[in-house]
C-alpha cells in the first residue's frame, strides 16, 4: 500500500466483552498503540452544487455556489478524529487521476496519516451534490469505478489493527470482514458504517462491535416499522454490544447493554447536511477514546450530535467538521441557553 432482511442470532469468539467505563461502550486497548484510530473504506472527491432550490425535469437555474471538494464517508469521519485531537490513520483504494492525489493531499493536510493502494487506470470515486439552500437538505449521484476498490489481499493486518478502534463501511463487505477478523483477533473494537442491507452485509453485522446505522437500515433489515423495536432487534440478533440509528436533526436512538438510550440532536440552521452522519462516527469515536470512566453513553452521543449538527454549518462533507474546543463551547452554550 501506498503511504501518504432477516438475522439469525450468532456469537463468534473474539469480541471485546469488556465495558469501558459506565458508558456502555466496549473497553479500549489499554497498550500503546501507533494511531487512536483507523479507517478503511469510501474516500470521494465531490462536486458540491448549491442551488436555489431542487432542480425539476427541465428546469434551468443560476447556482448559488459550485466546489471540488474531498469527501468520502470513512475518510470524513477520519478527519473528523483528527480535528478533534485523535491521531487518525486512513486505509483505502484510489485511481492514479488528479482526484486521487487530492484526496490523499487534502487528508494529509488535516493530520491524517494515510496508506492507499492507487490502481493504476482506475478513477478515484466521484460524486454530485445537489443542495437545496433554503433546507441544506441534499442528494448525491455518485460514481466508483469498481476496480479502485481494495480486496482482502490488500490488507496489511499491521496497519488493520494499528489503532485502539477500527472504523469500517458495508461498501465491499469481503474485504471489511477480512479487516474485522484481523481487529477481532488482535482485540480492537470495531465499528460499522452501514446503510443499506446489501449483500454480505449479515456477515458483517456479527463481527462488530459496534453498529451505527441509518435511520432506514433496521427497518428495511428486520421488518419492523418502530425504529426503536427495529434497533432492539438488531442488537439482539447480531450480537453487537451498541445499536445506534441516526435520525438527523432528531439525533440519534441507541440500545446498550438491553436499553434503550435515545439523544436528542441539536437545532442549528442548516447550510449543507452532507457529511452529517460521517461526522456523528467521528464524533462518536472521538467521544469514546475521551471518555473516561465516569462518562454516561447520553454523554458520548450527545458529542456526537453537536459534531454533526456543527459539520452541518458548512459547505461539502468536511468544512463544517469542528475542533474540540468549538464542540465543547457549542454543547456548553446549548445547555446554558436550555437552562434559562
Amino acid at each position: 500500500m501506498k503511504r501518504r432482511g432477516r438475522l439469525q442470532k450468532t456469537q463468534l469468539p473474539g469480541r471485546p466483552q469488556g465495558i469501558g467505563g459506565g458508558h456502555g461502550l466496549p473497553a479500549l486497548p489499554t497498550e500503546a498503540k501507533p494511531v487512536d484510530v483507523v479507517g478503511l473504506g469510501e474516500n470521494s472527491l465531490d462536486l458540491v452544487a448549491v442551488a436555489p432550490r431542487f432542480p425539476s425535469p427541465d428546469s434551468k437555474q443560476v447556482l448559488n455556489r459550485l466546489s471540488s471538494l474531498v469527501g468520502g464517508q470513512t475518510a470524513t469521519a477520519l478527519v473528523a478524529c483528527a480535528r478533534l485531537g485523535w491521531r487518525a490513520r486512513y486505509l483505502g483504494g484510489i485511481g492514479d487521476d488528479e482526484a486521487g492525489r487530492r484526496v490523499m493531499e487534502a487528508l494529509g493536510g488535516e493530520g491524517v496519516d494515510v496508506a492507499v493502494r492507487s490502481r493504476p487506470g482506475a478513477s478515484t470515486r466521484r460524486a454530485i451534490i445537489v443542495v437545496d439552500a433554503r433546507t441544506g437538505r441534499r442528494a448525491v449521484l455518485e460514481h466508483r469505478d469498481p476496480t479502485v476498490a481494495l480486496g482482502p489481499d490488500d490488507l496489511d493486518s499491521g496497519l488493520v489493527t494499528s489503532g485502539r478502534v477500527l472504523l469500517i463501511d458495508a461498501r465491499d463487505p469481503t474485504v471489511s470482514v477480512a479487516a474485522a477478523l484481523m481487529a477481532r483477533a488482535a482485540g480492537v473494537p470495531i465499528v460499522l458504517d452501514v446503510e443499506e442491507p446489501t449483500p454480505g452485509v449479515e456477515e458483517l453485522l456479527r463481527l462488530v462491535d459496534v453498529i451505527v446505522a441509518t435511520a432506514s437500515f433496521p427497518t428495511a433489515l428486520t421488518g419492523v416499522r418502530a425504529i426503536g423495536a427495529a434497533v432492539a432487534r438488531l442488537a439482539d440478533a447480531s450480537g453487537s454490544a451498541v445499536v445506534i440509528a441516526t435520525l438527523g436533526p432528531q439525533g440519534s436512538l441507541a440500545r446498550l447493554g438491553g436499553r434503550e438510550v435515545r439523544t436528542p440532536g441539536f437545532r442549528v440552521k442548516a447550510v449543507d447536511t452532507t457529511g452529517a452522519g460521517d461526522a456523528f462516527r467521528g464524533g462518536l469515536i472521538a467521544g469514546w477514546l475521551g471518555a473516561g470512566p465516569a462518562t454516561q453513553a447520553a454523554t458520548v452521543l450527545e458529542y456526537a450530535n453537536a459534531v454533526a449538527a456543527l459539520n452541518c454549518l458548512g459547505f461539502g462533507a468536511q468544512a463544517g467538521l469542528p475542533t474540540r474546543s468549538e464542540v465543547e463551547a457549542f454543547v456548553t452554550r446549548v445547555r446554558r441557553d436550555q437552562s434559562k
